[in-house]
């Protein structure tokens, strides 16, 4: 193959334009929940119990060691060389969030040292001074994060949570100050922002913003109070203001557009939850592709299959849900966070999805049952039906009893419509078994009662198309099943015990009696017409006879023996007793006497 210079030049300059294509990565996105870390880290070092100095060295501690981890030192153990985290750390390949926790802390460490002041100001009025150089400290450290989350690399949310912070900490100098109106605009300007994040988060992520504007109105109450104007105060808290929130509607779309795009937060039945374990956002971003998938696959074998990797992949993220909840001790405690409203959907979509996957093989054992083929190497029987059924209405009940639902009345209403459209379902199919069983009357009463479900279904108009479609269907089985019913029942006789005809199981009873016993009683029975009837025991019973007779006399029975009592005896001894009785009488004096 020849190649010209000019089309081997082309050809190595746009490979080159591939490889720096394929080389350059897409900026990593910075994200830092400053108001949620800081008040962790206040609980937890100190500030529950207002111990401020134990705060500030829990600051110290941990900017010493991301320092290290980042490997950003200020000098060596001689020297000391200040190192600020720039622009450029945030921006090259190596930045991580941690690296905004650097300038956060040390105006968190700043800003706890001001409040120390404060209380040991009390009996020392000197350190009022120091108290306000500490402020200043912490606030020009509030502008450096500030700046770098506006840099580009951070997403809406930080960057808003970073204006607020740094507003509140200006807000908090300038009253330390005594410039009343500057300080009311800019606590103002961090109420409105935290009023926004507040409105626009997730439930369980609103307390944290909600107690930092409670904290704010005293300050803003002094502030009005101090400037004297009642009218004031009312406009500080419609300000729109400049700088800080000249674009926060614009942030706010750009926060809510992010979070829907990352799926870090789900909304379902007007609540919101807060998509935290990796596995339960993965499954939640790719459960729309997979759902797209079933719908598009034409074989029920397929569409089942699909269903089961949902089924596999949404155990896995419920686990990690659990798991959570489990290692945090205050969501372990609460019922009625996020993250449980977050493990509810899970296991509603986990039930929502084995019940469209039961319905794929109860669809699949019908088309089966009716050309009469087999499944899985098996004839299919009402009995498989049944089962199928009962396991669909447990996912049901299930469904009732998830937590944070129980007292739901429209949703409990949704499930119990559809509850009784497979409750008819069920009747219908237990009919079938009865009726195999020559059990008439219960299959008449369960056609009746799966009448009456029918007609409840198809009256509350359920949502699902599909299903009022088979409900239809099943309404005509019913009627056609009824007039089969009834003509069996005509058709066997009503004196046979049916426990005598048929065993529990189903199988015809074989009676132990031979027909030569039991001439005198009518019963169909197959048994007759097999290679082995019972007729005759062979060989027959024993009977027992005289033994060794000396003559047969058929007359005996019929023959009248003369009176032998005067041979025997039996006449003497009868008189005797009575000339006994009349010699006592007549010792006696109250017998007749002989004449």
């Amino acid at each position: 193959m020849v190649v010209l210079e000019g089309e081997a030049g082309d050809a190595k300059a746009i490979g080159t334009e591939e490889t720096e294509k394929e080389e350059v990565k897409p900026p990593t996105v910075l994200t830092l929940e400053i108001f949620r870390l800081t008040k962790d880290a206040q609980q937890q070092h100190g500030l529950r119990h207002g111990d401020f100095q134990r705060y500030r060295g829990y600051c110290s501690r941990r900017i010493r060691r991301l320092r290290k981890v980042l490997k950003i030192p200020q000098g060596d153990r001689r020297h000391y060389r200040r190192r600020d985290v720039t622009a450029a750390h945030v921006s090259g390949p190596k930045a991580e969030p941690r690296l905004l926790c650097v300038p956060l802390l040390q105006a968190e460490r700043a800003w706890a040292h001001a409040m120390q002041l404060r209380q040991e100001s009390n009996t020392e009025p000197r350190k009022k001074f120091h108290l306000v150089s500490r402020l200043k400290k912490a606030f020009a450290h509030a502008q450096t994060l500030l700046e770098l989350c506006e840099s580009g690399v951070c997403d809406a949310r930080t960057q808003l949570e970073a204006g607020a912070y740094a507003a509140w900490l200006g807000g908090v100098l300038l009253v330390e100050l005594q410039q009343w109106r500057p300080a009311a605009e800019s606590l103002t300007r961090a109420q409105l922002v935290l009023e926004k994040l507040c409105a626009a988060l997730a439930e369980e992520e609103r307390l944290v913003y909600k107690q930092k504007v409670e904290e704010l109105k005293p300050s803003l109450r002094y502030c009005a109070y101090n400037i004297g104007d009642q009218s004031a105060a009312g406009d500080l808290v419609a300000m729109r203001g400049q700088g800080l929130i000249d674009n926060l509607d614009t942030l706010m779309a750009q926060a809510k557009q992010s979070r829907s795009g990352a799926m870090h937060e789900v909304e379902w039945r007007g609540r919101r939850a807060t998509v935290r374990p990796e596995k339960a956002r993965l499954f939640l971003i790719t459960l729309q592709d997979l759902d797209r998938s079933a719908a598009a696959a034409t074989a029920t074998e397929a569409r089942i299959e699909i269903l089961d990797n949902i089924l596999m992949d949404v155990k896995d993220a419920i686990s990690a849900v659990k798991d959570e909840i489990k290692n945090d001790p205050k969501l372990k405690a609460s019922e009625n966070t996020g993250v449980h409203y977050l493990l509810s959907y899970l296991m509603y979509l986990r039930l929502m999805r084995t019940i469209e996957r039961n319905n794929l093989l109860v669809q699949q054992a019908e088309t089966a049952r009716k050309n009469n083929a087999q499944l899985d190497g098996k004839k299919v029987r009402p009995q498989d039906l049944t089962r199928l059924y009962e396991i669909i209405l447990q996912n049901f009940t299930e469904l009732q009893q998830l937590p944070g639902f129980e007292t739901d009345a429209s949703y409990q209403q949704e499930i119990e419509t559809q509850m009784k459209a497979y409750k008819a379902f069920r009747c219908y199919y237990i009919a079938q078994v009865l009726t195999g069983l020559r059990r008439f009357r219960e299959a008449l009463a369960m056609l009746e009662r799966c009448s009456t479900y029918t007609a409840e279904s198809i009256a509350s108009k359920l949502d699902d198309k599909q299903l009022l479609d088979k409900l239809e269907v099943l309404k005509k089985d019913i009627e056609s099943c009824k007039f089969e019913v009834h003509a069996d029942s005509v058709l066997e006789d009503d004196e046979d015990d049916e426990e005598t005809k048929y065993t529990s199981s189903g199988k015809p009873y074989k009676d132990k009696k031979p027909l030569v016993d039991r001439l005198d009683e009518y019963r169909e029975e197959t048994q007759v017409l097999t290679k082995n009837p019972n007729i005759f025991k062979m060989p027959p019973p024993m009977e027992a006879i005289p033994c060794k007779p000396l003559f047969f006399d058929l007359a005996c029975n019929f023959i009248e023996f003369p009176n032998l009592d005067d041979k025997t005896g039996a006449a003497d001894n009868k008189k005797q007793g009575a000339g006994i009785t009349g010699l006592v009488k007549g010792f006696l004096g109250w017998g007749k006497s002989d004449k």
